[in-house]
């Protein structure tokens, strides 16, 4: 039936308290294309016919049929047959509906079946017949008619399916509008009953609609409207589309600048996962930490990898890296980063090295107008406006690039320098151009404190206990229908992302990281070498701030000759196989092979065995053989020390540990040393630069 596109509609929103709206379409209240209201009464009507012809075809049945099988008996048996296989035929196919409609149809089916069986045999106008048709037939069409009367429903509730599910669940007066529906992924808008429920008891009955879906916990979320405690938008997803692993292909924009998106996976509907740690002051959007979380054998390390190859394509950007388990990982990555420790010591000393470069990062970007940092920060400074002179002139100096602090497996880190350790920095770091990264299996309030749980915004929580999951997300994306708990183990890279820069309706749908095969390490190989040709240096101000703290512990990314960055080797250096030094044991750095051996001292001659004690050196001797310890302590890079450290040198000296611990507090006097947030360990200052 033809209809004018130009009409206008009224129709009522029943998610907006009745209100309705107007809409240009096809209509039902023109008569330019319907015959007036003659056409308009004959569109209504359209819809009952279906019956009343059925019911006229009957008739006509039944008469033409007794005229070829009048007082047959083989038709009889025939049309008898037939009439009772197709009754059974509707019945058995009426399993998929409901009770009611199959009842029905098999009634309907059984009764024209026997008028026309016996109009076909007896003629149309034997017996009662005609009187059982001239009543039945339009009985059995009014019938249908007024089902279909009753299926429809202008009063403001959810109806069909819908209405069934949601009484299931505990939300029988919620109201659900018209889904939209994607490639696996369908979003109704729903709203509760007023002043009965909230989106609290829709979150709580996600599981229930899950179960009655018989889908996934995960498959079904629900985000509610920020402006309305009972409106939202229910989402369900009917098909895993990240059951199938997809493999790390590469970095997605090689070269690019750090401020630009890193893509480290995909969501369940194939989009890709963004993740942005500078912030943009255009977009509002500002700097992030990142907390990474997840249980044994969840991803964690191919997830790392994928933010660690994203962070090292680019060109603005340094990656100081701390790993306890000895870079098992990222090996194949270690050329390209300008800072790797291990973890203990050499952690300590990264973490009051990144301490001290915040205040100087933050003042060089003050000096220059910078309120945050941006890509033109890693510049050389050409622009007037971002002048540290006075007299408006371009100051030219060297660009400072953005710096990633990563901890991984920090759980270790934070047994050692105590559960605040990283608390100043996840508070003062973003500011200063800094993200700081934090991996650990179980981010419970135990191993981190709530001051620097609180400081990282941004957190990728993959697979967990299901008691942990309140240490890895917010409530609100638990509520909104987020359950890494429900993964453990079993599905790794499995994750939810929460970030600055991307919808908050994503905070809830599930991603899945890219995977990393045996075939990556070459490609990470080749990634590492371009880093370490094409990557960014560390500026002076970042390096001077570094080398003030670590002394020769940082010396920047290896040159591609295999040279740290800053030392250059010569042909006098005896250098070993790597490239890294000469094969010199720090402790005889100074010994002079061609000098002649000291003359024998008193005590030399004592017997080692059985003997409680040898040679005591003397105050002054004493003093000067612990100023060397702490040289040798420092050109082994060794910046943080304490009591436990001096315990072999102690026993070769025969000091004390008491001894030794006043002479720490000496050293700290004199500007030697100086106190570090744990107690009882201190950090070497170098020697040129002590007070």
């Amino acid at each position: 039936m033809a209809r004018n596109s130009n009409s206008r509609v009224q129709h009522t929103d029943f998610l907006d308290n009745g209100r309705t709206t107007d809409y240009t379409g096809p209509g039902l209240f023109t008569g330019q294309a319907t015959g007036g209201v003659g056409g308009y009464l004959l569109q209504r009507a359209m819809p009952h016919l279906p019956p009343w012809v059925a019911a006229a075809g009957i008739g006509i049945a039944g008469g033409l049929g007794s005229l070829q099988w009048a007082e047959s008996a083989a038709a009889g048996v025939g049309l008898t047959l037939a009439s009772v296989g197709l009754t059974g035929a509707t019945w058995w196919m009426g399993k998929a509906t409901t009770p009611q409609r199959r009842l029905h149809s098999a009634i309907t089916v059984a009764a024209a079946s026997a008028w026309t069986t016996a109009a076909c045999l007896a003629g149309p106008t034997a017996g009662p017949l005609p009187d059982l048709y001239l009543m039945g037939a339009p009985a059995v069409a009014l019938s249908w008619n007024i089902r279909m009367i009753l299926r429809r429903n202008d009063a403001p509730t959810a109806e069909g399916g819908d209405k069934g599910l949601l009484e299931k669940v505990g939300l029988a007066r919620a109201q659900i509008g018209n889904a939209k529906v994607e490639p696996n992924r369908v979003t109704a808008p729903l709203a509760v009953e007023a002043g009965e429920q909230t989106n609290d008891d829709v979150s709580k009955a996600l599981g229930r609609i899950a179960s009655a879906l018989d889908l996934p916990t995960s498959a079904v979320r629900y985000q509610p409207d920020p402006g309305s405690s009972r409106r939202g938008e229910l989402v369900i997803v009917p098909e895993d589309m990240l059951a199938e692993a997809a493999y790390w292909e590469g970095p997605s924009n090689l070269g690019g600048s750090i401020a630009d998106p890193l893509v480290i996976g995909r969501y369940d509907d194939g989009s890709p996962m963004f993740l942005w740690l500078p912030g943009d002051p255009d977009a509002g959007r500002n700097g992030t930490h990142v907390l990474i979380a997840g249980g044994t054998g969840s991803g964690k390390g191919e997830t790392a990898l994928n933010l660690q190859t994203e962070i090292l394509s680019r060109r603005d950007v340094l990656l100081w890296l701390s790993d306890p388990k000895m870079f098992q990982d990222f090996r194949p990555l270690l050329p390209g980063i300008d800072w790797a420790a291990e973890g203990g010591t050499a952690t300590e000393v990264m973490v009051e090295a990144i301490q001290a470069v915040i205040p100087a990062r933050t003042r060089w970007l003050g000096q220059h107008n910078y309120r945050q940092w941006v890509p033109a920060a890693a510049q050389v400074q050409s622009d007037p406006e971002h002048s540290c002179r006075t007299d408006g002139r371009a100051c030219g100096c060297p660009g400072m690039p953005y710096l990633v602090a990563w901890m991984e497996e920090a759980a270790s880190t934070l047994r050692n320098l105590g559960d605040d350790a990283f608390t100043g920095i996840a508070q003062e770091a973003r500011s200063a151009g800094v993200s700081l990264i934090v991996s650990l299996q179980r981010p419970s309030y135990d191993q981190m404190s709530t001051s620097t749980r609180a400081s990282l915004p941004s957190v990728i929580a993959l697979g967990c206990d299901p008691r942990d999951e309140s240490f890895s997300l917010p409530d609100t994306v638990l509520d909104a229908g987020a359950h890494p708990g429900a993964w453990g183990n079993r599905r790794p890279g499995y994750c939810y992302l929460v970030t600055p820069g991307i919808d908050e309706t994503r905070y809830a749908s599930p991603g899945r990281t890219w995977g990393f095969g045996p075939n990556a390490v070459s490609l990470m190989e080749v990634l590492a070498d371009w880093a370490q040709r094409n990557g960014a240096t560390a500026d002076p101000i970042t390096a001077g701030a570094a080398s003030s703290v670590a002394g020769n512990a940082y010396t920047g990314r290896p040159t591609p000759g295999g040279n740290p960055a800053g030392h250059t080797a010569t042909d006098e250096d005896d250098m070993d196989d790597t490239g890294y030094g000469p094969l010199v044991d720090p402790e005889d750095a100074d010994i002079d092979p061609e000098a002649e051996l000291p003359d024998d001292e008193p005590g030399d001659d004592a017997p080692i065995f059985g003997q409680e004690t040898g040679r005591k050196p003397s105050p002054e001797e004493a003093r000067r053989l612990f100023a060397q310890a702490l040289e040798e302590f420092e050109r082994a890079g060794h910046m943080v020390v304490g009591p436990k450290d001096f315990m072999d040198w102690c026993d070769r000296n025969n000091l004390s540990r008491p001894w030794v611990s006043a002479r720490l507090k000496e050293a700290a006097l004199e500007g030697r040393l100086e106190p570090t947030k744990t107690t009882g360990r201190w950090r070497i200052v170098p020697a040129l630069t002590a007070a």
